[in-house]
């Protein structure tokens, strides 16, 4: 990423030594405490759960990790919108799910001052909301998993036209558009390259080389890990993860793809607005950098080292122009078309 990523990384540290100095005063009742956190998140349970018990190791309080899919926890929060119960949302499969709820008053204006020298956009990717109503934690490739006992790494699919290739007819997995935000990632990039028709065009010929379309994302990248499918569409961290418990599984970078941050928000009028900022610092920090890194995810910060073959710098070639003003107008629509056109 710019400089301006690698010139603030130094920063946090010492607002960390600074806050631990200081004694921790971000609490909803100003008592000097850091106090209970809820924090909200789709990501997976047991590293959030990690994540949550890292803070309290460094800051005191108590972090409460309550765990449910991004359309439930959107949903929640709009429900609570009178009474907010949270204090932080983290994840959500990228930004797309946050672009859509930074106008229904259901998230806050709040930049680490970590991320504050980032411009919005870093070399092609949206690394924060341009009123700081997110920031990104991490880094999601969407891209294309393969069974290394089944397939070569010299015959893999290099971009999303080479899914097209007689030789995968019933071989490949993706995701439901209708149920899976990763899926709908897939579908929206598609629209966006090509144009809708073409793009409606290219999804029936990829829905014919399709042997399932599960609801869940990450389901295609395990249905390669049991050779259940030879290729299977999803986040980069899907694979690794399957890779580093010993599957034969790889991945491969398409040619041009999605490139997204996963962000996290302050929620907006939540009960201890201080800690939710102060666990949405650790989250860039060192330590809580570390965390993801360790569950495979590519690092934002970049005094942290990638567990995975990838890195930012690697990656950012790849990415595409993703125009978020049309997405959030048409991601409802192109949603309710797939079901209408392959359910």
């Amino acid at each position: 990423m710019k400089k301006s990523l690698s010139i603030v990384a130094s920063m946090i540290l010492a607002g960390s030594l600074l806050a631990g100095c200081a004694g921790d005063k971000s609490s909803g009742d100003g008592d000097g405490k850091t106090g209970q956190i809820t924090f909200y998140s789709p990501e997976t349970p047991d590293m959030t759960k990690e994540l949550g018990q890292k803070f309290e190791e460094l800051h005191g309080g108590s972090v409460d990790v309550q765990y449910a899919g991004t359309n439930v926890l959107v949903n929640r929060m709009m429900a609570e919108k009178d009474n907010p119960q949270g204090d932080v949302w983290y994840g959500g499969g990228g930004i797309l799910p946050f672009e859509a709820a930074a106008d229904k008053g259901i998230i806050g204006s709040y930049i680490p001052d970590f991320a504050k020298d980032w411009d919005t956009v870093e070399d092609g990717i949206k690394v924060k909301h341009e009123d700081g109503k997110y920031v990104g934690t991490e880094i999601f490739v969407l891209g294309f998993a393969y069974n290394t006992e089944l397939v070569s790494e010299e015959e893999a699919p290099k971009t999303w036209d080479d899914l097209l290739d007689p030789k995968w007819k019933g071989k490949i997995q993706f995701s439901n558009p209708a149920a899976s935000g990763t899926a709908t990632l897939m579908v929206l990039n598609q629209m966006m390259q090509r144009g809708e028709k073409e793009g409606w065009e290219y999804f029936e010929k990829l829905v014919d080389q399709a042997n399932s379309m599960p609801d869940s994302g990450s389901a295609p990248t395990k249905a390669v890990s049991m050779g259940e499918a030879h290729i299977g569409v999803g986040f980069d961290f899907m694979a690794y993860e399957q890779k580093a418990k010993g599957e034969s599984v790889d991945f491969v970078v398409p040619d041009k793809t999605p490139i997204l941050t996963n962000p996290v928000s302050i929620v907006e009028g939540g009960p201890n607005p201080d800690g939710g900022k102060k666990l949405m610092d650790f989250l860039l920090s060192k330590d809580g950098q570390q965390i993801l890194a360790n569950w495979y995810h590519i690092p934002i910060n970049p005094e942290v080292e990638s567990k995975t073959p990838l890195t930012l710098e690697k990656v950012k070639p790849h990415a595409v122009d993703l125009d978020i003003d049309w997405v959030n107008e048409n991601y409802d629509r192109v949603r309710n078309e797939w079901k209408d056109k392959f359910q």
